[in-house]
């Protein structure tokens, strides 16, 4: 995959299984916050996915959209756009009603000395966007940053391991659960607490980190040792099928892949790749921000897309000169500063 038309369409390519769960989904699709880094390519995947199975269900897509240029490129897909600000009470409340809700709407990056701006977005909003859809069943993406560092021996933090989050933006993160859980047993709300670590999206992602500093020869953290990591079309995917799982008191979902992944071991494999011998700082640490999530691939199957498929993916984007977004992930960040 060399070109941005390809990977655009290889993102929104629905499974048969989104086709068939769409089906059996009814009322109108809402996705919140849609122009950010994932938003814009489930947007395309589930109007792909609802063409596919000949269904008319609409797709409506809620952002403050600074770029027009995206506005026009999702309206061109077929997807009804508005420009709004969420934490507008006027533009809120003006929002259509919708059977579903694709809540993707936060702030992590710039947290740091705006902690009150994300407060507002990761935990004030949520509950005035489940007071406006009580009977709507809603999808809220999370982060697994709400759990501890784990041994890695552990194979990873689970549902069933209690949040302690690290950081204020982590902090946030389990506020808005936490006041999406409220309204869901306050007003019987379906809900899923989707909490998803980390997506690869060619333009952006810990691959594309990891392959460009081999490639330029930048010394690579090796502090945050292992990691987790999964498809972005996949994890759309995950989400949109969610919304059949939806139920109150919420259910909570880990989302990324199988593996836990050594960083030292992909630094190695995309230098043999790139022709580039790595370079290291630091040393691994016993614990790291590590993700379990046996329990969705127990209701989802595992994603359709490998590692090593991102990897080769990953290494001819780089070496075709593709588009970044310029967004890192900080997933080296051990004390939750972002």
């Amino acid at each position: 995959m060399r070109t941005t038309s390809e990977l655009e369409s290889k993102l929104s390519e629905p499974s048969e299984r989104l086709i068939e769960d769409l089906r059996k989904l009814d009322g109108d699709i809402l996705i919140l916050g849609v122009g950010g880094k994932m938003g814009p390519s489930l947007a395309k995947l589930l109007k792909r996915g609802i063409n596919e199975a000949g269904l008319g269900t609409k797709v409506t897509g809620v952002s403050r959209f600074s770029s027009g240029e995206l506005r026009n490129e999702l309206e061109s897909a077929g997807i009804v756009t508005i420009a709004a600000d969420l934490l507008d009470e006027t533009a809120l409340s003006k929002l259509p009603e919708a059977g579903n809700v694709i809540y993707m709407a936060g702030n992590k990056f710039g947290t740091t000395g705006r902690e009150y701006f994300t407060w507002a977005m990761n935990a004030y909003l949520p509950g005035r966007v489940a007071e406006k859809y009580p009977q709507s069943r809603i999808v809220a993406f999370s982060s697994g940053n709400i759990y501890p560092l784990t041994d890695l021996a552990s194979g990873g933090a689970s549902e069933e391991t209690p949040p302690a989050p690290v950081g204020e933006y982590a902090q946030s993160c389990l506020g808005r659960e936490r006041v999406f859980e409220y309204f869901s047993r306050k007003n019987g709300t379906p809900l899923v607490n989707f909490r998803l670590n980390y997506a690869i999206d060619l333009r952006y992602g810990i691959l594309l980190e990891i392959a460009k500093a081999v490639k330029e020869g930048t010394a690579i953290d090796l502090s945050m040792g292992q990691v987790n990591v999964i498809w972005q079309g996949d994890a759309n995917e995950m989400a949109l099928r969610s919304l059949l799982l939806c139920d109150s008191p919420p259910v909570t979902l880990n989302i990324t892949g199988p593996e836990t992944v050594s960083i030292r071991w992909l630094a190695e494999r995309f230098g043999e790749m790139l022709g580039t011998a790595p370079i290291f700082s630091g040393v691994e640490q016993p614990t790291a921000l590590l993700n379990n999530a046996s329990n969705s691939h127990r209701l989802f199957g595992y994603p359709r897309v490998t590692l090593r498929q991102m990897m080769e993916w990953t290494v001819s984007w780089i070496e075709a000169g593709g588009d970044t977004l310029g967004k890192p992930t900080h997933f080296q960040e051990r004390a939750g500063a972002f």
